[in-house]
């Protein structure tokens, strides 16, 4: 993973929101303190730290650079105490100092969506930058980019992000047709949206499988797994076993787990 060269705690509020598709919402943010962050592009993504029901305003810990806030965030008490996820920057203008976020709308009520949904125009929300998965060595054939929608956000900003003479594949899992949107990738990049028919079925199991049953192409490929945490470990060993690809050339991420709350 590639961080920016200085992180810090930054304090944001919201701009306005947007619901981009179904089940994907786009928060705008917006602040003093975003000239602070170091854009880096592509998958990078961000902690948000945002109060939990019940909480009168949103604490911070003071300890904010270099990872110093950690041992101040366990400290701090329940009732202050607040939410944190990762979560992709979809995009930011540093002229402007404004950054997207776009949030999964959930069904099942977890707190960042229940955040995002619920989020009004002056509402705060923490970050602390963190950095960039996505490292395809240079002699790289063609890539191989697959997530289910927790996953969406991060691919999207790396295929818009592409030279245009990028060759590969793109697997995008949703939870439905409603989701699938118009992709602005390299003309040598195969995008594929993966809509599920079944509203009970695991996400990132139609992406799985889709992918298993594709031939790849010749030469040297990179690939850039993420989401629900059986996704890239199931797909990684198929990669590295069946296929022959070298370990080094995979870059696998388990964002979640189905089933299990994260915390905190």
């Amino acid at each position: 993973m590639r961080h920016p060269s200085r992180r810090t705690m930054i304090r944001t509020r919201v701009a306005r929101t947007e619901r981009t598709t179904d089940h994907f919402l786009t928060v705008t943010l917006t602040g003093e303190e975003l000239a602070e962050f170091e854009f880096l592009g592509l998958d990078q993504c961000t902690r948000i730290l945002f109060p939990r029901p019940g909480q009168d305003r949103l604490y911070l810990p003071e300890a904010a650079e270099d990872d110093g806030w950690v041992a101040e965030f366990r400290a701090m008490p329940d009732d202050r105490r607040p939410h944190v996820r990762n979560y992709t920057v979809r995009r930011f203008d540093p002229d402007a100092l404004e950054m997207d976020i776009e949030f999964v709308a959930h069904g099942d009520g977890g707190p960042a969506s229940a955040w995002a949904l619920a989020a009004r125009e002056g509402d705060e929300l923490g970050l602390y930058p963190e950095g960039v998965y996505y490292l395809p060595s240079e002699d790289t054939d063609w890539q191989l980019l697959v997530g289910d929608e927790s996953a969406v956000p991060a691919l999207l900003s790396i295929l818009e992000q592409a030279p245009e003479e990028m060759r590969g594949q793109a697997f995008l899992e949703v939870p439905s047709d409603a989701d699938v949107r118009p992709v602005r990738a390299p003309a040598g990049v195969e995008v594929r949206w993966l809509p599920r028919t079944d509203p009970h079925a695991v996400p990132g199991r139609l992406a799985l499988e889709t992918v298993r049953g594709i031939e790849p192409p010749g030469g040297r490929p990179y690939c850039f797994v993420a989401g629900e945490n059986a996704l890239p470990t199931e797909l990684r060993r198929t990669l590295v076993r069946e296929r022959g690809v070298p370990k080094e050339d995979v870059s696998f991420i388990g964002y979640w787990r189905h089933g299990v709350e994260a915390y905190p």
